[in-house]
């Protein structure tokens, strides 16, 4: 099961940088004047699918399942 520990580091940290990634978004939003990003607001949507990913993948079955 260490490779299923590897994949859910890696989506641990692909969701990391979509949540950078938004949060900058959002700054260069604001510093324009703007009250909205549809970039953040994407970015986001897509950090909590690769979380609830990872959170899937984490739910392991019992022993003997897989």
């Amino acid at each position: 099961m260490a490779e299923l520990d590897g994949l859910v580091e890696r989506l641990d940290a692909v969701a990391e940088d979509l949540a950078d990634a938004a949060l900058d978004a959002l700054r260069v939003a604001v510093e324009a004047g703007e009250r909205k990003s549809e970039l953040e607001r994407r970015l986001t949507q897509a950090r909590r699918a690769v979380e609830r990913a990872a959170a899937l993948v984490r739910e392991r079955p019992p022993a003997g399942g897989l």
